[in-house]
């Protein structure tokens, strides 16, 4: 596997401030494995009779339980807890800027990490119904900006679509503040340090 490092411009700082007290913490776990020079990023499909966000591409994560130490530690159990994802063998590499999200009132913690190629996932049979495996460079191809409604409203909104994946809305926004992060360095062009 190749190794990732955090962050790939040194001069870029790897933390970013905390949430406040108007908003929820919350924090997910966007987990990087290295196939033949191949970087693959790891999400969930949600079960589609959940009550919110029911279908939806998201990545392993949720509100910090007043247990977490951290909300690095928020994210590494629900990493563990929706896709069995074993805490040691996750090497934190650093934490993408907070991502809003506006309905919920939520403010998302990204924190990269770095696992080994060919883990069983263990879906949570209440929350996760596919965990995904995408190519890196697939997810950056597939960038699209579409027109969506949601609740009644309509709008436009960059979104990804891999397959018969849809990604958008703060998981859409976490990859793309990752991919500015990982750089061009895909297959085919020297590999910057995540």
């Amino acid at each position: 596997m190749s190794a990732f490092t955090w962050p790939p411009d040194p001069s870029t700082p790897g933390e970013f401030p905390q949430a406040s007290a108007e908003v929820v913490a919350a924090a997910v776990l966007v987990p990087l494995f290295d196939v033949s020079g191949d970087p693959h990023v790891v999400l969930t499909r949600r079960r589609s009779d959940l009550r919110r966000h029911a279908g939806e591409i998201s990545f392993p994560g949720g509100r910090r339980d007043a247990e977490d130490a951290d909300l690095a530690e928020t994210a590494l159990r629900e990493a563990e807890e929706e896709i069995g994802l074993p805490r040691g063998q996750a090497s934190l590499l650093g934490e993408l800027p907070p991502t809003s999200t506006f309905v919920t009132g939520y403010l998302i913690h990204p924190f990269v990490a770095s696992i080994p190629a060919g883990l069983k996932w263990v879906p949570s049979e209440s929350e996760v119904d596919a965990v995904l495996e995408l190519s890196v460079q697939e997810v950056r191809d597939s960038r699209e900006r579409i027109e969506m409604t949601r609740r009644g409203f309509t709008f436009e909104t960059d979104v990804y679509v891999v397959g018969e994946h849809l990604i958008w809305g703060a998981t859409a926004r976490i990859i793309e503040n990752l991919l500015e992060r990982l750089g061009e360095g895909l297959p085919g062009a020297p590999s910057p340090a995540v």
